[in-house]
């Protein structure tokens, strides 16, 4: 029996389907894989790459940058404060912001906004699946 699985962000539901695997990144600890059968699990999201293997062996990747998983009867739920397929992120555009966020941070370190723009930039870049150095 596969997951039912959705990924909703606050604009909309971006991917609802019938999945082998999800793999998501969660504050508690890393990298979390859920199966079917998996046990009740209510956890934050970090920010990261999810993985969602369809049944029939195609991957769904989104990036994701926080929020909450909820795994309840097979059903896996990922409510995310921001969250984008990988087939919809504008590569360029996460380059460029990439690069806005390495030239902020040359002259402090310390720079939170700097920091956090820099690390959505490169899970947006993973999740399309480009090198986070080019």
């Amino acid at each position: 029996m596969p997951l039912e699985v959705q990924v909703v962000s606050p604009e909309r539901v971006l991917w609802s389907g019938e999945a082998e695997r999800v793999v998501t990144r969660v504050e508690e600890g890393g990298d979390i894989a859920f199966l079917p059968g998996h046990t009740t699990y209510l956890g934050q999201l970090g920010q990261g790459v999810t993985e969602i293997a369809q049944v029939g062996g195609d991957v769904i990747k989104v990036a994701v940058h926080g929020g909450f998983v909820e795994v309840s009867q097979d059903r896996v739920s990922l409510l995310s404060d921001q969250a984008e397929l990988a087939t919809s992120i504008d590569v360029a555009r996460a380059r460029a912001a990439k690069q806005r966020a390495e030239s902020a941070l040359r002259g402090a370190d310390d720079d939170d906004e700097a920091l956090g723009a820099a690390r959505r930039a490169e899970v947006r870049l993973r999740a399309a699946g480009h090198d986070t150095d080019a």
